[in-house]
């Protein structure tokens, strides 16, 4: 039947107030407009201020621009290898190959999905004696919940390898009561329009170096030099956040802990309503930090479910609700074909099982419910047998 727009639930939408429109329209009204202006500075030290312990940072178009340019900062060039979790977005990984680079892949941790300590640490260090280190280690801060840093930054510092934090997923999250994204010597943030907020399009890049800070910033703005003439004499890009997107992000971050603490409810009040049903939980909460739960995460124990993760989505779909599986595993894209590869039996475990239902801090109660009972249906109308 035809989808309805309006009444449809989505997974994870903006969520705007007030205070975005005031920004907004304050750039429009002084007209600064583009990739410099008072929105910008305030958001970039507002951020900074508020999450960072004051670390220096700089607003970007993307998460992706962000790690494009701190790889980069890490002196990552063809032929190197960066060491990445398989089971992540492929905006993690692509900027690895716009630098020539090559990822090799780490499987998951089962107490929080993310990238394995353990495994990382023998692999890294059987690199290191075989007189190849790797050029750095991403760690990516999955869905909200932080990896487990303290043996990753343990490694880094013991092999001398830097550490880049993917935290694109993870705006709010804490590693033992502190922002994630300030561990490693580079941390990116990302303000897609379906994070937990957003300046509808955008990203951020801080580092415990200023100059690095400000390195990322000259890049960002095509590489220009000083001056009046348009002087270059490196390689830039065209990645800084415009004035106006910035000022949305000021308004989203006046309601950080609000958004955070209702993604957070949406995803208990799910595992709470699903509790007597046999083979669905939801993902890990590990007991290291705070879990944002940006995304709400059901794991599908299909024999005693009685129903696929497939099927839960097909099920959602025809009621208009929008769910997704977990990120397909790095290893398993075909673009990514013949990379070097470690373990990934638990990445594919997750992304077989786990679905991903609506998360949207604004999802009424009344959408919750649809939800839940759609859910909670398809149990009773898979394919595996079930009454």
């Amino acid at each position: 039947m035809p989808q309805d727009h309006a009444s449809r639930i989505y997974l994870s939408v903006p969520h705007m107030g007030d205070l975005e429109q005031r920004y907004v329209r304050e750039a429009f009204e002084s007209n600064w407009l583009s990739s410099v202006g008072p929105n910008l500075d305030a958001f970039e030290r507002d951020f900074s201020a508020e999450l960072l312990g004051g670390q220096r940072s700089v607003a970007l178009t993307s998460g992706t621009a962000g790690i494009h340019l701190g790889l980069r900062l890490l002196g990552v060039g063809p032929g190197d290898e960066v060491i990445s979790p398989t089971l992540t977005f492929i905006g993690s990984v692509n900027p690895i190959r716009y630098l020539g680079a090559k990822p090799v892949f780490i499987d998951s941790e089962r107490s929080s999905w993310n990238i394995d300590p353990v495994l990382l640490r023998e692999v890294v260090l059987e690199k290191v004696k075989n007189g190849k280190p790797p050029k750095a280690i991403m760690v990516v801060h999955l869905y909200g919940q932080s990896a487990d840093l303290d043996p990753i930054l343990a490694l880094g510092k013991e092999t001398g390898i830097p550490i880049i934090e993917d935290a694109a997923e993870a705006v709010g999250t804490l590693y033992k009561g502190k922002q994630v994204g300030v561990f490693g010597e580079i941390g990116v943030f990302s303000f897609n329009g379906n994070k937990i907020i957003t300046t509808t399009g955008g990203g951020l890049l801080t580092a415990h170096d200023p100059a690095r800070v400000e390195k990322a910033r000259y890049w960002s703005t095509q590489a220009r030099e000083p001056g009046a003439a348009y002087h270059h004499v490196d390689l830039g890009y065209n990645y800084r956040l415009s004035n106006v997107l910035a000022g949305i992000g000021r308004g989203q971050l006046a309601v950080l802990a609000d958004r955070v603490e209702a993604r957070r409810r949406i995803a208990f009040r799910y595992r709470d309503a699903f509790a007597d049903l046999p083979g669905i939980e939801l993902m890990p909460q590990a007991s290291f930090g705070l879990h944002t739960n940006w995304l709400s995460v059901v794991v599908i124990d299909e024999t005693k479910f009685g129903a696929t993760r497939d099927q839960i989505i097909a099920r959602l779909a025809e009621e208009n609700i929008e769910a997704r599986p977990v990120w397909k595993p790095m290893h398993l894209q075909p673009f990514n074909a013949g990379c070097e590869t470690h373990g990934g039996a638990v990445a594919e475990e997750a992304f077989a099982r786990g679905v991903c239902l609506p998360s949207s801090s604004s999802l009424t109660a009344v959408q919750q419910d649809k939800v839940i009972a759609a859910v909670r249906a398809s149990a009773f109308t898979g394919a595996l047998g079930r009454p």
